[in-house]
């Protein structure tokens, strides 16, 4: 690695070799041969065999991955055309075919299908990654499917749910974005061989005229690049309203990470869950003895760079005047790998994260201790309107002792003394035994979280994962720093 340059961290830190493989010049550049290979094959098989010979073809195909960078480089140098750069590079290559590659295409014929294609290869990688995480955080679930944990409403103390319950929440929305990713690529197809404006005007002469084979050109053409179909229609591009779509669904998967990581953060502070934390990992440079969420905050910054792209991919679309303008070029060179890479990044952190996290059930305990007498009160309340008394009055009368409790808690520094402020209040029909029999412990006020846990897990994540177990393929989550 070059030190005497800028390198873009998502690739010197962050991501798989895999993503970063996807959207290399290597796959792009192949990808375009490949794409004027399937055009070369379509017009043969379709009649064209006085311009298009086997020979040339086969030419083709044992040069797609034979690549003179420089000479293409220094060719886009001087013509300020990467495509027909590419175009002369193959030339170079195959001699016999030069004179029909890219015979009848347009600049976007190789660039948008190729974009097309890596997009489908990185949605399978996201989709593996997500599938990593729902499996460790269900797994994770279900082993702590009945600890009792305290809930919080406005990052205040509320009823106790379960640290299983809880993490049931963040599969539920990896399953939502899921099912988003599924929805757009479906949604996907080829952009086919359209001509210039979209027309297909030059395969109509070179068909001259027989409209069936042009239009038979454009499915065979998508079946040969790996699609079931193409675009019905499409101007120079291939619609950007679909780049839209991708952002949008890759920001959402982003948006369902940085909310997971931003409340182990916050777990974290309070010292209840954390994520693993390596032997040798070093806190901070001054105080030895912190052990910072470093994962989960790299996760909750990466994520807000991909929350943002959207906006970038809706602009793009907006401006592309009639059938196309070239200021969509410059940006989504940048973004569409950015936004995969990005959420490459954010995957891997999230299965390394579940894949070790800690909890601490003394510290939830002690916790739930604090808040316990405040969470009893609703309950003693039902209890004493059953014994006759009026709900309005004994909420009141809870709500004064309430107070008087919290202030002592928060200013001076106390033990919760709530219950022993009921019970020696006559106008609460229960003594000290009663209320502490009441209370109980904490498991009672968890209600259902426990069955919740396990019900969802066997029933929705369970099936999902085994249907989609040929999806998976494992992924190396360890950091690099």
């Amino acid at each position: 690695m070059s030190r005497d340059i800028y390198q873009e961290p998502l690739v010197s830190r962050y991501t798989s070799r895999a993503m970063q493989e996807i959207f290399s010049d290597k796959v792009r550049f192949s990808t375009w041969r490949r794409c004027w290979v399937a055009l070369a094959e379509a017009q043969y098989e379709l009649g064209l065999t006085e311009l298009v010979r086997p020979e040339m073809i086969a030419e083709m195909r044992a040069n797609v991955d034979n690549i003179d960078y420089d000479l293409a480089a220094a060719k886009e140098k001087e013509i300020r055309h990467d495509v027909m750069a590419h175009v002369f590079e193959f030339g170079t290559k195959c001699p016999t075919a030069e004179p029909i590659i890219h015979l009848g295409a347009t600049s976007q014929y190789v660039v948008c299908n190729t974009d097309l294609i890596n997009q489908v290869k990185g949605l399978r990688l996201v989709r593996s990654s997500l599938l990593q995480v729902i499996r460790n955080l269900s797994e994770f679930a279900l082993a702590y499917k009945d600890l009792p944990t305290l809930g919080f409403t406005h990052y205040q103390p509320a009823q106790p749910t379960t640290v299983g319950k809880r993490n049931t929440l963040y599969i539920q929305d990896l399953i939502m974005d899921l099912e988003y990713l599924d929805h757009l690529e479906q949604q996907i197809k080829a952009r086919g061989a359209k001509g210039t404006v979209g027309t297909q005007a030059t395969f109509v002469e070179l068909f001259k005229g027989d409209n069936d084979k042009v239009r038979q050109l454009d499915q065979l053409v998508a079946e040969k690049l790996g699609f079931s179909q193409a675009f019905a229609v499409t101007g120079q591009t291939y619609p950007r309203k679909l780049d839209t779509k991708l952002a949008e669904t890759l920001a959402g998967i982003g948006a369902s990470a940085h909310k997971f990581a931003v409340d182990l953060r916050l777990l974290s502070n309070l010292k209840v869950q954390e994520e693993p934390f390596a032997a040798k990992q070093t806190g901070s440079s001054a105080m030895a003895y912190k052990r910072n969420p470093m994962r989960s905050e790299r996760m909750t910054g990466l994520s807000r760079k991909l929350m943002g792209l959207p906006a970038n991919f809706a602009a793009t679309f907006a401006n592309q005047w009639f059938e196309r303008t070239l200021d969509d070029s410059a940006i989504r060179r940048m973004d569409i790998p950015q936004a995969f890479l990005l959420t490459d990044a954010i995957l891997k952190l999230y299965v390394n994260i579940t894949s070790g996290m800690v909890v601490f059930p003394k510290q939830i305990e002690r916790h739930l201790r604090m808040e316990l007498p405040f969470m009893s009160t609703e309950k003693i309340l039902m209890e004493a309107v059953a014994r006759g008394k009026s709900r309005q009055e004994m909420h009141e009368v809870i709500k004064e002792h309430s107070l008087a409790a919290g202030r002592v808690v928060k200013e001076e520094g106390m033990d919760n003394d709530l219950l022993s402020r009921l019970a020696l209040d006559d106008r609460i029909p229960f003594d000290q035994s009663e209320i502490q029999a009441l209370v109980g412990d904490y498991s009672q006020f968890t209600g259902r979280a426990a069955a919740q846990t396990e019900e969802y897990i066997a029933e929705v994540v369970a099936p999902l994962l085994a249907a989609r177990q040929d999806q998976i393929t494992e992924i190396d989550s360890s950091l690099s720093v």
